[in-house]
């Protein structure tokens, strides 16, 4: 049973983004141009720049969909969405069909134009959910990037995709982690499509290349045949990403029916050693768990408490589950997120701000987090 203490912070959490962070950024996210902007100050006024990221069009594409779905300012809601479409389906891809990295705010289109397999994946997680609500181009749209993703990424020999064009040294979770989520939300968008299959095909290479056997702990970084690396490349661990793939396991096997990979409790339980006692996770860790760099940021946060929500909807007696996740919702609401909507980022390892400014990139994580809250406690 799920407690009246999380129900309440699902109804805080609701009134933060219909109240401040959904007006928030609908008023001063815009730099004009047809695109999102970068960043706020510490004070919520616009950061003025000659760039902003192709990812950050993404996400704030994503956020307005939420926003559309918690029924704040509908046509403004609406406007917005379409706008990011628009970016998203023209000035952020390079002519052959995969995202750039970066683009001028004067509309001039792309100034880094290097093809990334994590820019490319937000784009198709954006427009799976802008679909979703009602923009006919967004499918379409999305087929095109995966027929270019798979024309020119795909890694027939090791398996999963290449990173970045030119192919880079490394191999990389983090794009294919967040590919897996586009996939379920592409999934969700067209039922009838293969996304599952491309989804299961990633879970296979997480199980078979990326986590580690001896320790259950999840790399960042790998060899070119998605060997292990050396050295601290192989030794240290994000706990944030840890958490991450938990409830992408949980959501996996929730949409394909399929046995819940055994990694997701290690993963977890791993997660759990690397917090403090007031519930927060930091930016490193050892393989056995030590943490090896206390500076902190707000996606960790977010991704720890949709860690101890997926553990919870698996478990709904478990009340150890549910106690972690008003823990972790209290430190993100009292020493991350505003009242005004927007959040401090980032601390360092003293617990100082360190931080000049409020990226745009940062509100996807919360929005996400918090509509899970919402979603598992039904209120």
């Amino acid at each position: 049973m799920t407690s009246s203490a999380l129900k309440r912070r699902a109804r805080e959490a609701r009134d933060w983004m219909i109240e401040s962070c959904f007006p928030l950024w609908g008023k001063e996210g815009s730099a004009g141009h047809g695109l999102f902007r970068e960043a706020l100050d510490m004070t919520h006024r616009p950061v003025e720049a000659d760039s902003t990221r192709v990812r950050v069009q993404a996400r704030q594409t994503y956020l307005f969909c939420l926003a559309q779905d918690y029924g704040w300012d509908r046509d403004r809601a609406d406007r917005l969405v379409q706008m990011g479409v628009n970016a998203l389906k023209g000035a952020c891809l390079r002519s052959d069909g995969l995202a750039g990295r970066i683009l001028a705010t004067d509309g001039s289109g792309l100034t880094d134009a290097r093809a990334d397999l994590y820019d490319t994946a937000f784009v198709l997680y954006a427009l799976a959910n802008a679909a979703r609500r009602g923009q006919e181009a967004a499918l379409p749209a999305a087929h095109a990037i995966l027929k270019s993703v798979d024309t020119m990424l795909a890694d027939t020999a090791h398996g999963g995709y290449a990173e970045m064009l030119p192919r880079g040294s490394q191999r990389l979770q983090n794009p294919h982690m967040h590919l897996l989520e586009a996939c379920h939300a592409l999934h969700a968008a067209e039922p009838e499509g293969a996304h599952l299959k491309r989804a299961s095909a990633i879970v296979d290479l997480f199980a078979s290349k990326m986590l580690d056997t001896d320790t259950h702990t999840l790399g960042e970084y790998f060899r070119p045949d998605w060997s292990a690396e050396t050295g601290e490349a192989h030794d240290v661990v994000e706990p944030g990403h840890q958490f991450e793939w938990v409830w992408l396991l949980q959501r996996h096997a929730a949409l394909t029916g399929e046995d819940l990979n055994p990694a997701m409790v290690h993963l977890y339980d791993f997660g759990l050693r690397t917090l403090d006692e007031e519930g927060r996770a930091f930016t490193g860790a050892k393989r056995d768990g030590s943490v090896c760099d206390h500076s902190r940021r707000t996606w960790m946060q977010t991704e720890a408490l949709k860690a101890h929500l997926a553990m919870l909807e698996l478990d709904r007696d478990d009340e150890a589950h549910d106690r972690r996740a008003v823990q972790c919702f209290d430190v993100l609401m009292d020493e991350y997120l505003t009242p005004e909507g927007g959040w401090i980022d980032k601390f360092d390892e003293d617990g100082h701000v360190a931080t000049e400014s409020m990226p745009a990139s940062t509100g996807y994580h919360v929005v996400l987090a918090f509509d899970e809250l919402i979603r598992i406690t039904g209120v």
